[in-house]
């Protein structure tokens, strides 16, 4: 197995896509600069590394001099951090940062320690935020191609804003044939489209579960292709940090970004309801709990922290994914130096 750290001897196409790994992100730096946005930087060690029901973080402990020993985990995302950071009157914040997840797979899409962009605006929604979205990929791509036109994986991709805007339930009704939002509420009857639609079911399945069952096989990989496209409107089953439409309470004003069936980002405009927040929290407490994942406390910091924010939206765009995007890689090991699999897989440990 050739280590990527070792491409620099040979391979001109890696050296070239590592190259330009790093100029995308000097560029991202500079775009958010120039729009007066304040670089900050929060912990990657933390107490309370959030409750998302499909995400597994890695457990660790803080050790202080005295010997006393605190849990502690490495952050899957710097969200909490940063909207602590609204909180206390920065309106316009972005962080470039390592974030871990564990327990995912490898070498495709994935990987265990990847770089996060997460950005955020005071008295915004997550409209601005998608106008914040195209016209940094676009800026991107005219400063690398001088092009609005790139290639992904032998598809064209037109990076020119504005980019097209599809719901949710428009989406599952067009690649679908489903109307998702006569099954918002009632998991039994979504049960039964799933299982007509040939997934395999159990009756543990939550309505998320189902969900993704079928987005994942007939929705995704029809996604962003030939331009990108933000798919918006999820159900507030999914949405445990985002504020709900105020004109349907069952849909969140989030977004997530797909480009040639590659997810590149999530957004949402921010709750800043507490109490709600709180609810929304203990009820992913649960749902942790039933899937046999570790269950941490709340941060009660972050509770506060919410209840003082003002309006806001925010959005965690994978810097690895758009530099793969960018530069035609097929996987994500593709343009990191280390990824997991020159690391942890030897020809004695496969």
């Amino acid at each position: 197995m050739k280590k990527n750290w070792n491409n620099f001897l040979g391979d001109k196409q890696a050296q070239q896509r590592l190259i330009q790994r790093s100029e995308i992100i000097f560029s991202i730096r500079n775009f958010f600069r120039e729009r007066g946005f304040l670089s900050v930087e929060t912990p990657t060690i933390v107490a309370y590394p959030g409750l998302e029901p499909n995400l597994d973080p890695f457990v660790t402990e803080v050790i202080r001099n005295d010997g006393a020993k605190f849990p502690a985990y490495l952050i899957t995302s710097p969200e909490y951090a940063c909207k602590k950071l609204l909180a206390a009157g920065h309106e316009r914040i972005f962080e470039i940062t390592r974030c871990y997840r564990n327990g995912e797979p490898w070498g495709d899409r994935h990987n265990h320690e990847f770089t996060m962009i997460e950005w955020y605006r005071a008295q915004a929604d997550y409209r601005i935020i998608m106008e914040d979205t195209e016209q940094l990929v676009q800026t991107l791509a005219e400063q690398l191609f001088n092009s609005t036109v790139i290639e992904y994986q032998g598809q064209k991709l037109d990076l020119t804003v504005p980019w097209p805007r599809l719901t949710v339930a428009e989406a599952f009704e067009h690649y679908a044939d489903i109307d998702l939002l006569s099954l918002l509420g009632d998991v039994e009857k979504f049960r039964v489209v799933a299982e007509q639609k040939n997934c395999v079911v159990t009756n543990d399945d939550s309505f998320e579960d189902l969900f993704f069952k079928i987005f994942l096989r007939d929705i995704e990989p029809n996604l962003g292709q030939g331009q990108p496209v933000f798919l918006s409107e999820y159900p507030r089953e999914m949405a445990a940090l985002s504020r709900l439409k105020p004109d349907d309470s069952r849909l969140a004003e989030r977004f997530e970004v797909y480009a040639c069936g590659l997810e590149l980002a999530n957004a949402f405009s921010e709750l800043t309801d507490s109490i709600e927040q709180r609810r929304r929290l203990e009820q992913e407490q649960v749902e942790r709990a039933r899937l046999g994942k570790i269950v941490t406390a709340i941060d009660e910091d972050f509770i506060e922290a919410v209840s003082q924010m003002p309006a806001a939206a925010g959005i965690a765009l994978g810097v690895d994914r758009l530099v793969m995007l960018l530069t035609n890689a097929p996987t994500i090991q593709d343009i990191l130096f280390f990824p997991a699999a020159d690391l942890f897989i030897t020809d004695n440990h496969v």
